[in-house]
C-alpha cells in the first residue's frame, strides 16, 4: 500500500475512532445538517473565540491527589464552606465517561461557599492519571466495581469523617452504585443523600442511541475489537479525530444536548472535554458499560434521601432508566427535566440546581441562602 493510500486508510480510522469513541461515550451517529453550509475556516474561528471567552471549566479549589488500590493517582479539589460553623456535610460529585470533574460547573457556582464539595476525575479523565492497572502488556480493562472503589480512595482522602451526600452524573451514578455494592458499611454509617443523574442501573445493550436497534447490535458486536485496535494507534488516531472536527461537534450536541438554543459556548465545552478522552481510554472503559447490572446495589439507599433526575429527551440513557432507579426507591424524589438531553447538568442548571437543593435539604444540609439556579450565568463563583 502506498503512502498515500496508508494516509488516507488512517484518515478514515481517525474518523472511526472518532465517531466510536463518542458512540461509547453515549453519541453514536448523525451531523448536524447546518454545519456543512458553514465554511470551516469560519468554524475554527468561532471554536477559538468559545474557547477564549467562555467560563466553563474556570473554577478552581483547593487540589488533592487520592491513591487508589492499584497506585493510580486520582486528582481532586475541595470548596470549602466560608462560615465558620457551616454544614459539616460534603457533597461528592462524580463525573460521567469521557468529561471531567468541570462538567459540574453550574452545580459548583451554586453551591460554592455554601456547603463543602469534593469534584475528582475519574481514572484517565481529566487530571487523574491513568490507570495502572490499564497499562503495560497486562493491562485490563476498566469496571464500573474499580472505579466504585477508586471513588472510596478519594471519599477517605477529601473527606474521610462527617455525613456525605454523593452525586453522580452517568457513569458516576455507576461508581456511586458501585461503590454502594462494595462499602455498604459506608453507606450506612456516612451517607445522607444520594443523587443520581442521567445514569443507569443496568439494561444498557437496550439502548439504541436513537438508531435503529440492528444497526446499533452490530456495532456492538465490532466495537470492542475496533476499540482495541484504535487504541494501539492512538496518535494517528487521535490526529485523524481532529481532522475531523466539525463531524465530532455535530455528533457531540446532537447526543448531549436537546434543545436548540443551548449556549453554544456549553456546548464547545462539553465538546472540548469529551475529545480529551484519549482513544485508549476510551477502549480501555468501554466493556464496562455491557457489563455493567447494579440494580441489586440500589437496595442500599432505599432509606436514604434519593433524587433520581434525567433529561427527557437523553438520547445515552433514556429517561426510562432513571424511571426503573426510582422505582427500586419508592421514597425517591423523581424529577424528568423537559427538553434536555444527556448532559442535562449544563443544558439546564436552574433544574438541577434547584433539585439538589431539595435533596440537601432532605440530607440535613444547611446550605445557606442557595437559591435555585445561582450558578446558571456564565462566569458566577
Amino acid at each position: 500500500m502506498g503512502e498515500g493510500s496508508a494516509g488516507s486508510g488512517w484518515r478514515r480510522a481517525g474518523f472511526a475512532g472518532a465517531a466510536l469513541g463518542v458512540l461509547a461515550a453515549g453519541a453514536a451517529a448523525g451531523v448536524a445538517v447546518e454545519r456543512l453550509t458553514v465554511g470551516r475556516s469560519v468554524r475554527r474561528k468561532a471554536r477559538l473565540a468559545l474557547d477564549a471567552t467562555g467560563p466553563y471549566g474556570t473554577l478552581r479549589g483547593t487540589p488533592g491527589r487520592a491513591l487508589a488500590d492499584d497506585g493510580t493517582a486520582l486528582a481532586y479539589e475541595v470548596d470549602e464552606v466560608d462560615e465558620v460553623g457551616g454544614s459539616p456535610v460534603t457533597v461528592v460529585f462524580s463525573h460521567g465517561f469521557c468529561l471531567g470533574q468541570d462538567s459540574w460547573h453550574y452545580q459548583r457556582a451554586a453551591l460554592r461557599g455554601r456547603v463543602r464539595t469534593v469534584f475528582w476525575d475519574q481514572r484517565g479523565h481529566g487530571r487523574s492519571a491513568r490507570g495502572a492497572s490499564q497499562t503495560g502488556p497486562d493491562g485490563v480493562p476498566v469496571t464500573i466495581d474499580r472505579l466504585g472503589r477508586d471513588l472510596r480512595a478519594v471519599i477517605d482522602a477529601a473527606a474521610p469523617e462527617g455525613p456525605l451526600v454523593l452525586v453522580g452524573h452517568s457513569m458516576g451514578g455507576m461508581t456511586v452504585m458501585a461503590l454502594a455494592e462494595r462499602y455498604p458499611e459506608l453507606v450506612r454509617d456516612r451517607v445522607a443523600g444520594v443523587a443520581l443523574v442521567g445514569t443507569s442501573s443496568g439494561r444498557l445493550e437496550e439502548v439504541s442511541y436513537g438508531l435503529p436497534l440492528s444497526g446499533v447490535n452490530a456495532v456492538r458486536r465490532v466495537l470492542p475489537g475496533v476499540l482495541r485496535a484504535l487504541g494501539s494507534q492512538a496518535e494517528l488516531v487521535e490526529r485523524g479525530r481532529r481532522a475531523t472536527a466539525d463531524l465530532f461537534a455535530g455528533l457531540v450536541k446532537k447526543y448531549s444536548f436537546a434543545s436548540p438554543d443551548v449556549d453554544p459556548a456549553v456546548v464547545r465545552f462539553a465538546e472540548r472535554m469529551i475529545e480529551s478522552t484519549p482513544v485508549d481510554v476510551v477502549a480501555e472503559f468501554y466493556p464496562a458499560f455491557g457489563e455493567h447490572d447494579k440494580r441489586l446495589a440500589l437496595a442500599a439507599f432505599r432509606d436514604l434521601p434519593v433524587l433520581a433526575l434525567a433529561g427527557d429527551r437523553d438520547l445515552v440513557t433514556p429517561a426510562s432508566h432513571t424511571e426503573a432507579i426510582a422505582a427500586e426507591l419508592p421514597g425517591a424524589d423523581l424529577v424528568v427535566v423537559p427538553d434536555a438531553g444527556h448532559l442535562v447538568m449544563l443544558e439546564r442548571p436552574e433544574a438541577v440546581d434547584e433539585a439538589l437543593a431539595g435533596l440537601l435539604a432532605r440530607a440535613g444540609a444547611e446550605t445557606g441562602a442557595v437559591a435555585p439556579g445561582a450558578g446558571a450565568e456564565p462566569g458566577n463563583g
